[in-house]
């Protein structure tokens, strides 16, 4: 079903970004640069172009083009997301993390390449996005203080406080034993998925010249939004197909995750879901085009892949 906010075609508007971050990636992807190794380069492009959602940059174009300025103008740094969330994907998968066989519907990173590959272009993608991302936003002629602002968000949403501390804790490497089961799942929630969606907000409002207080409502609504969008997550993990949603189901519950559904049950994640989509309208009604942004929820929560 198309979703139409008050005459605007949101999945036609959706369509279109996520079109223009596949044309953005074509031709990144379509020369390799002068002194890149080459079967490096090819484990690169073969994450980095094997479909997705592409949500973390089209959420950055959103929120620049919610905030008045042209989305085409920070792509440099709406493919930066796009980089860490595909370096994120390889890593997680390697036999010594979540050890998964199966990635957008096609054979992991490791699977084709190996391990040691596999790792390195995870490592080479994290690098490339802060080079890329600073190199194409100077090239469009924006302050080096917006720059700077926009991917310090970026290096914190990646780091230690971002998706490696959630990765760590979704391990069980931490001690969160003064946690409960509740309040551990919704921590690891919180680092491993929702601030790098916030980030890609935020990073996009940054760029477009919001303030501070817009910018703590972007936040607002990127955390709860990530929250909604893990919820889902685990759901589909139990309920989803392999053939729709591009990797392997019942990982969570075979490797004993703690996850939405595993600490609440299937009825209390929906639940769940149901009250994080909320908060993210509420946060939403202080933004710029609320509508659409409240139709972002909505087109996640229905989501089947």
């Amino acid at each position: 079903m198309s979703a139409r906010v008050e005459g605007f075609d949101f999945d036609g508007y959706l369509a279109s970004r996520r079109s223009w971050v596949e044309e953005a990636l074509e031709r990144l992807c379509s020369s390799r640069p002068e002194r890149v190794p080459s079967r490096l380069w090819s484990a690169m492009v073969y994450s980095l172009t094997a479909g997705g959602k592409r949500l973390r940059p089209v959420l950055c174009l959103m929120a620049a083009e919610a905030f008045g300025l042209e989305g085409q103008r920070v792509m440099p740094l709406a493919l930066a997301f796009e980089m860490i969330h595909t370096a994120s994907l390889i890593h997680d998968d390697l036999p010594c993390m979540d050890d998964d066989d199966l990635r957008r519907g096609k054979p992991t990173n490791h699977v084709v390449f190996g391990e040691a590959m596999a790792l390195l272009a995870g490592d080479a993608l994290l690098a490339l996005a802060f080079e890329s991302a600073i190199e194409g936003l100077m090239a469009n002629h924006f302050s080096g203080e917006l720059i700077s602002l926009a991917v310090m968000s970026l290096a914190k949403a990646t780091g230690p406080s971002g998706i490696c501390g959630g990765q760590s804790m979704d391990m069980g490497f931490e001690d969160m034993g003064q946690l409960g089961p509740d309040r551990r799942v919704m921590e690891v929630a919180r680092s491993k998925t929702g601030v790098l969606i916030a980030s890609s907000l935020e990073g996009g409002a940054i760029m477009a010249g919001a303030d501070e207080d817009a910018l703590s409502n972007v936040r607002g609504y990127g955390m709860a939004l990530g929250k909604a969008f893990q919820v889902a997550d685990d759901i589909l993990d139990v309920t989803g197909k392999v053939e729709e949603i591009g990797k392997s189901v019942g990982k969570d519950q075979a490797q004993g995750k703690v996850t939405f559904v595993a600490v609440h049950g299937l009825q209390g994640a929906r639940e769940i879901l149901e009250e994080t989509s909320g908060e993210a309208k509420e946060w939403a009604a202080k933004l710029p085009r609320p509508d659409m942004f409240c139709a972002m929820v909505d087109k996640l929560m229905r989501r089947t892949s």
